[in-house]
Formats: structure tokens, sequence, C-alpha cells
């Protein structure tokens, strides 16, 4: 422990005139080691968890997001005139494509909408599905003639559990699927593969379901329910654009429709936005579909 004081002279007056008054002022400091530590943590920033670092972030893009929110909302036009502005925007590239965003909301207990569709005017050369067909007698027989590329029983089970027969389109009879359903919902379904009656994966004859595949494309919202597709080329005559989106919109709403008179299904999906954009272009949303 010291002190450290403090002289000082003040001019004060009083009835006899101006008087100097000397004044002293001291102060204790301690110098112990753990006031020292204490004053020198002093300076030192405080150091914020990774959590809470993340949660700033996540804050701080919910506030860009609202304050941009309004912006896009003004952003809306026909179908024609969205195909207009976006061709004006990418003249320098007529090889870009269309891309249409489709948002819609999820209900409780809804499944994220998939399909598959032929459009009038492809953008791009359709991939080749690797088929899987679950089926015995002559609708196995009539499968490989059709083009599926592994046709086959419950011997088949056990490749798909190891990873040894891929695909992207499994197929059954629905004799078939009450044997496979046990050992394969649960790796199949969280893939969306597993083959259900509600999503047309399940028909006595697999064959005319494949002949229906070739040259069709897949499309699958995410979990958050939005849908995105390239819909055509810069080059594309208007016309056509126009064709592949009213088809493409068509096709999404037939499959988030619920069944009429069909309390079991849970279909509780709307579609909130329809955007058109392009590589280089804004997302604008479409104000006629």
């Amino acid at each position: 422990m010291f002190s450290i004081c403090r002289h000082s002279q003040r001019l004060l007056f009083n009835s006899s005139g101006l008087t100097a008054f000397n004044f002293t002022n001291c102060r204790s400091i301690s110098s112990s080691t753990s006031l020292l530590f204490r004053n020198k943590n002093k300076n030192v920033a405080p150091t914020i968890s990774k959590k809470k670092l993340q949660a700033k972030e996540r804050r701080r893009e919910a506030k860009r997001l609202q304050r941009t929110q309004g912006r896009y909302e003004t952003e809306k036009m026909p179908l024609v005139d969205a195909i207009r502005t976006l061709r004006a925007v990418e003249i320098a590239r007529p090889n870009a494509t269309y891309e249409l965003v489709i948002k819609t909301m999820l209900g409780r207990g809804a499944v994220p909408p998939r399909g598959r569709l032929n459009l009038p005017f492809a953008p791009k050369p359709a991939k080749e599905d690797r088929i899987l067909v679950f089926a015995e007698g002559r609708a196995a027989e009539a499968a490989k003639a059709a083009g599926a590329d592994i046709v086959g029983g419950i011997d088949l089970i056990e490749g798909v559990i190891a990873g040894r027969h891929q695909a992207n389109v499994i197929l059954a009879t629905p004799a078939m699927v009450k044997t496979i359903a046990p050992r394969l919902g649960r790796i199949l379904g969280p893939r969306g593969l597993m083959p259900t009656e509600r999503r047309g994966t399940v028909m006595e004859d697999p064959a005319v379901y494949i002949r229906k595949l070739k040259g069709s494309t897949q499309w699958a919202g995410d979990k958050e329910g939005t849908i995105r597709s390239p819909i055509g080329k810069i080059s594309f005559p208007q016309e056509n654009v126009i064709r592949n989106v009213r088809y493409f919109i068509d096709t999404v709403k037939k499959a988030v429709k619920k069944p009429d008179g069909d309390k079991s299904v849970k279909q509780n999906i709307t579609i909130n936005r329809v955007i058109l954009s392009s590589q280089q272009g804004p997302g604008i949303t479409v104000s006629d579909i």
C-alpha cells in the first residue's frame, strides 16, 4: 500500500482581503497482486463465442431480408414483360437460361412436392434415368423390355441396402411393395425413392410408366417448398417460353392439389409466388399466374 499526495494553492477572498491557502490531497493506492491483475484485464477485449457470432449473423441477415422484401415486392409484372426485361438484360448472352422459381407454403405434415414432366420446348437434353423395378413374372419381363435397368424381386433388397444397386427411379408392383416396405422404407423414404401410390410409382404394369419416363425430367421442392427449374433459353421465341412456363405451373398445381373427398391425404400446400429470373438478370415476380 502506498499514497499519492497532490499539493495545490488557492486564493480566497475574506474580510481581511485576498489570502493564499495551501491544500494537500492524498489518495491511498493498493499494490496487491489481485488488484493489479484486475486492472490489467480491464484493457482486454471480451471474447465472443462462435454460437453468439452465428446468432448475430442470423439477426443481421434477417434485417437485410426485411429491408429488401419491400423492394422485391415492387418488381411485379406480367409474364410477357418479365420475359422481355430479362431478354434485354441478357442481350449479349443468347445462350443464357431462364429459371423459374415457384415458392410454396408447406402446411403441417406436408411433404415437399415432386414430379416429372416433358416440357413442350426443353431447354436442355433430359438426363438418362437409371430405373429399378421390383416385380415378378410377366410384369418383370415387360419392365425389362420397356428399358428398365434393374429388375427383380426380394433378391434385390440386400443390394439396395448395401448400395450395389443404384437408381434414381424405383418402381414396384402392389404385391412387391408390401414385401420391400419393412426393410427399405427407412432407407429409400428420406431420399424420396420409396415406391408409393401417392407418387404414382406403384402400379400393376411398370412398363407403361417406364415408357412415359423416356425424355422426361424430374422436378422437386426443397425442404422449404421452393421449386427451381430451367424453363427456356434466351434465344427461344417468346411464345415457346410462355408455353413452357404455363405448362410447368399447371403441372405443379396438379401435384399440390388435394384429391377431392380424400381426407387421408394431408396435402396442405399452397403456391405463394412465381418468380422468373436469368443468370445475370433480377428475379421478377410474375403477376398474371
